[in-house]
């Protein structure tokens, strides 16, 4: 079986076709910053670098997925909005115009994203107490 690692010396391996690591960035910790971290980091089975690395790179990723949840949450409430503003006159026996059904597609179109927010703020809220 072939190996996907080139070793680099003592201690150092690099998988082949990675690109090499050359930047760094520097921070400052409190003695006991320094000791917890450590402690998260050998409880994953990892030094404080890698571990370091591996939870930096997977919160920048994660935002770009916060981004889409919350885009996906406000699409979600869109719908709500239009069903809900859709099916209150047709269950009363009411018919819609075309005008006014395009009259409520805008009107959810525009509204969507501050009722997504206002609903979030509502959750946040609650956790909160």
């Amino acid at each position: 079986m072939t190996s996907n690692t080139v070793e680099m010396g003592v201690g150092f391996r690099r998988i082949k076709g990675r690109e090499p690591r050359t930047q760094s960035i520097a921070t400052r910790f409190t003695r006991s910053e320094e000791q917890a971290l450590l402690t998260r980091a050998e409880t994953n089975g990892q030094n404080l670098r890698e571990w370091a690395r591996d939870v930096l790179l997977r919160v920048a990723g994660n935002e770009s997925r916060a981004e889409m949840e919350i885009h996906i949450f406000t699409e979600l409430v869109g719908v709500q909005m239009l069903l809900m503003n859709a099916l209150d006159p047709l269950l009363r026996g009411e018919k819609m115009t075309q005008e006014q059904l395009a009259a409520l597609y805008r009107r959810v179109q525009t509204t969507k994203a501050g009722q997504a927010q206002e609903l979030l703020s509502k959750r946040n809220l609650n956790k909160e107490k």
